[in-house]
Formats: C-alpha cells, structure tokens, sequence
C-alpha cells in the first residue's frame, strides 16, 4: 500500500469516527465530560490536519528508472588508470 492510499483511508476513518461521535459528544456540559468532548475534537482535527498535510505535500515521483544495464550517477567520475 503506498503513503497516499494510507493517508486517504486515514482521513476516510477518521471523518466516520468525526460523523459518529459529534452528536454523542457534549461540548456545553459542565465538568470532566465538557473537557474529555473538546480535548477528543481537537485530537481528530490534529489526525485529520496531519494526514492532509500528509497527502498534500507527498513528494510526486517524476524521475523515470533507466532502462539500461548502466546507472549514471551524477557527480561521480569514473576512475580510468592508464
């Protein structure tokens, strides 16, 4: 599975995780239930930001592979003796 494909069915989780959980959650209630609603939102935007970020700035692969037996590597010079 490539990083794209992770990312995305990451995001796709957690918006089901997001579209189950909004309505249980009460972010008006007084008390440890209030802070457990508002600390558990914001840990899903942090998944949700981080895994965009992920799937956004993933570095394109535009190098094509050589075809031939030979490698050229850029900077090094071959060593011929004489």
């Amino acid at each position: 599975m490539t990083k794209t494909n992770r990312y995305f069915i990451c995001l796709l989780l957690s918006g089901v995780l997001l579209y189950y959980a909004v309505p249980r959650l009460t972010i008006n209630s007084p008390g440890l239930e209030g802070y457990f609603s508002i600390a558990w939102l914001l840990f899903a935007l942090m998944v949700i930001a981080g895994n965009l970020t992920g799937l956004l700035y993933t570095p394109s692969k535009k190098k094509k592979q050589q075809t031939g037996s030979y490698k050229v590597r850029k900077g090094v010079k071959s060593r011929s003796y004489h």
